[in-house]
């Protein structure tokens, strides 16, 4: 799956938590959301910097309104993607849940997500 493919069908399947998702599909997607969030925040920070003729200092907290407009349209399509990477490798999409246990959990999530994808799948997953 290519790049404008795998885009392509995270939008389509937007909220779509059932069925599979190939290698390719999850991580071009990843890949597309660090390149979106990257973006949105020089494009924040180039409003910030023409709305008052400065960069905040990095200890200060500044809202980012095109951040967070962009974390919004990605965040369910990629929850979705991670929800169907799940599937294809045959665990159950709450295991995404180990977003949420800092570094044990995001190492295992992210073992869960470059295992080569299963042949036979459990049929509820398909």
């Amino acid at each position: 799956m290519t790049f404008n493919q795998a885009v392509r069908t995270c939008f389509k399947k937007y909220a779509h938590f059932y069925g599979r998702a190939s290698r390719s599909e999850f991580w071009w997607w990843v890949l597309f959301s660090v390149i979106m969030s990257m973006l949105a925040a020089g494009v924040d920070g180039l409003i910030l910097e023409s709305l008052f003729q400065q960069i905040p200092e990095s200890n200060q907290h500044t809202t980012q309104p095109i951040g967070l407009i962009v974390s919004a349209i990605l965040l369910l399509p990629g929850l979705a993607v991670g929800v169907r990477r799940l599937h294809d490798v045959n665990y159950s999409g709450f295991w995404l849940f180990l977003w949420l246990l800092p570094i044990i959990g995001w190492v295992f999530l992210l073992y869960l997500h470059v295992l080569p994808s299963r042949e036979v799948v459990i049929a509820r997953y398909q």
